[in-house]
C-alpha cells in the first residue's frame, strides 16, 4: 500500500467514542479489498481510522465510506464529534 490516511475524531467522553467505535468495528476487514483496507482504533475520546490504499482513487473512496459510516454510527447513537483532525 502506497498512499495512507489518519482519521481522527474526538468525542465529548470516552464512552461516546466507545459507541462510535462498537458501531463501527464489524466493518474492519468486512469492507477491505486488494486496494485498501482500514483498522480502528479507540483512545480515551477519539476514534481513530488508518487507512492504507495502493492508489488515490482507492484512498479517496476509502476516505467517503469510512467518513460516512462514522456519520452514520454518530446519528445512530445520538453521538456529536467535536471536529475531525
Amino acid at each position: 500500500m502506497k498512499h495512507d490516511i489518519l482519521l481522527s475524531f474526538d468525542y465529548p467522553s470516552e464512552t461516546a467514542a466507545q459507541v462510535v467505535e462498537r458501531s463501527l468495528q464489524p466493518e474492519i476487514g468486512a469492507i477491505d479489498d486488494e486496494r485498501s483496507r482500514a483498522s480502528l482504533e479507540c483512545e480515551g475520546k477519539t476514534v481513530t481510522i488508518q487507512l492504507a490504499a495502493s492508489d488515490l482513487a482507492a484512498l479517496r473512496a476509502g476516505v467517503n465510506t469510512w467518513c460516512s459510516l462514522v456519520s452514520v454510527a454518530e446519528r445512530a447513537s445520538g453521538v456529536d464529534s467535536s471536529g475531525m483532525g
